[in-house]
């Protein structure tokens, strides 16, 4: 989940990489230069939207596919899989018990939250002590009421148009 939440959050180009010449156009600086010695890529703007967005996968499509042992419904999966659960029909597979781990191999939310973003809510930030979640409030009339209450704003800022932004100048 970490390595996932560190993907998505990292850029699609580096922003060093990138930069506007003179005339408005795009330069885009090539980390390894290609075989005829361009270093650089030149392009219209729009041109740089469409390419950039070329590359964006559609939605809910599986971008790795697995064939042979290691298909979803394989027979033998199991058997290649490590930390996956044989089959325990078989007579000498029935003594090799293994004790589960009481251990949970997922990370909680807090920790994750932590060791992506460094908001730790699992310490108090004023004595450090040990903090406890003792709840989670999903209604939206009792998050408004609370954050009213508090003076915070209960909406989120309006968004700016897309008409005015501009990706290429500094923020």
């Amino acid at each position: 989940m970490e390595h996932l939440c560190r993907y998505i959050t990292r850029p699609a180009i580096a922003n060093e990489r990138l930069t506007r010449n003179a005339a408005g156009q795009v330069v885009l600086a090539l980390k390894t230069p290609y075989r005829d010695g361009t270093t650089h890529i030149v392009m219209p703007p729009l041109e740089f939207m469409q390419r950039l967005a070329a590359v964006v996968p559609q939605p809910r499509l599986n971008l790795i596919r697995f064939d042979g042992g290691l298909a979803p419904n394989a027979k033998l999966r199991a058997e290649i899989i490590p930390g996956s659960k044989k089959n325990k029909s078989h007579a000498s597979n029935a003594s090799d018990a293994v004790p589960q781990s009481s251990a949970s191999v997922r990370i909680s939310w807090a920790r994750l939250l932590k060791r992506v973003f460094d908001i730790d809510i699992e310490h108090c930030p004023h004595c450090g002590g040990a903090l406890k979640i003792i709840a989670a409030i999903l209604e939206k009339a009792a998050i408004t009421k609370i954050l009213d209450h508090l003076g915070l704003p209960a909406r989120a800022p309006p968004r700016a148009s897309a008409q005015n932004f501009n990706p290429f100048e500094p923020t």
